[in-house]
């Protein structure tokens, strides 16, 4: 287990190296520049190439990479190219929005997900083809689509919930589980479709075995079947499948917290790419990228506990 850890924090190195350069390289092809949106309107040619060389975009652009490289190895990602102030101070303040919205996202995907994969796998029939057809239109909804109707509907009409907004858990609990409740729900819904096919397809296919069929013609308890035989071998696929999603979540969160003016990381990302404040947006896509980073990591550990050849290969 120690060498499968030790290999995948190895192969996440020359990731976050390939990453960082491909963000640089992206944003140096967007049109425009830092310089032209600090002076606004003021075309001055001495006062933007004088605004370019204090921003240090007077460089090459092997030459302003190798410099945030280096810092970034330090542990200093820079400053923001606006408002001076510490990458990673800012990173930090969003972290915790971003963070929220992702593991609520996920324990809900995960609950409700397996919840009606299990449901439409042992009952079947009607039930089962059912919640295929609903798996399948709720993968096909687009998430802005979703998210304007849940405003719409429970947010504006009904006002259950607030349209905008984020309220720390530490300030109020309940006002940050409303703020969050349409986001997450936004956010997890084409998460839980896709599990919850997942799992039914899976336990059906365990049924089927002949192993499971012996089990039953000897007398055992289906819920001992299902607890200790079935739940184990359907798990390896819809634990695969599960980090596809999960990461698909970071995404998804990029979209959702535009939508809901959640102050998070995605949101940070749309306002940095936008300035051309190209520190920030290193610091976020470094923080995705850990992420990511972090979630294929528990998913090989999770698979080789389930798994032990997993391991052994």
């Amino acid at each position: 287990m120690l060498r499968l850890v030790g290999g995948r924090l190895l192969w996440s190195v020359p990731l976050l190296v390939v990453l960082s350069a491909l963000t640089f390289l992206l944003a140096w092809l967007t049109p425009g520049d830092a310089a032209r949106v600090v002076l606004g309107t003021n075309t001055d040619p001495a006062a933007y190439a004088q605004v370019r060389s204090q921003l240090g975009l007077d460089r090459s652009l092997p030459e302003q990479y190798g410099a945030w490289l280096a810092g970034a190895v330090r542990g200093d990602l820079g400053r923001s190219l606006f408002t001076g102030e510490p990458v990673s101070a800012i990173v930090d303040s969003r972290l915790a929005v971003s963070l929220s919205l992702l593991v609520l996202s996920a324990l809900v995907i995960a609950v409700v997900g397996v919840a009606l994969g299990l449901f439409g796998a042992l009952r079947g029939g009607v039930p089962g083809r059912l919640l295929d057809g609903m798996s399948v239109v709720a993968m096909s909804v687009p998430t802005p689509w979703l998210g304007l109707v849940l405003v719409l509907v429970f947010a504006v009409e009904l006002a259950w919930f607030p349209v905008t907004g984020y309220v720390p858990v530490a300030q109020s609990p309940g006002g940050w589980a409303l703020a969050l409740a349409l986001p997450v729900v936004c956010l997890a819904a084409g998460g839980v479709a896709v599990i919850a096919k997942q799992v039914r397809g899976a336990v059906v296919e365990v049924l089927g075995r002949p192993c499971v069929r012996a089990l039953r013609a000897n007398g055992l308890p289906a819920r001992r079947i299902i607890g200790r035989h079935v739940a184990r071998n359907a798990a390896l696929p819809v634990v695969s499948v599960f980090g596809v999603v999960l990461i698909g979540l970071l995404g998804g969160s990029v979209v959702v917290e535009q939508l809901f003016a959640l102050p998070g990381l995605g949101q940070l990302a749309v306002t940095a790419a936008a300035q051309h404040d190209l520190p920030v947006l290193q610091g976020v896509v470094l923080c995705f990228t850990v992420l990511v980073v972090v979630v294929n990591l528990l998913v090989d550990l999770v698979t080789g506990w389930l798994d032990p050849r997993v391991v052994a290969r």
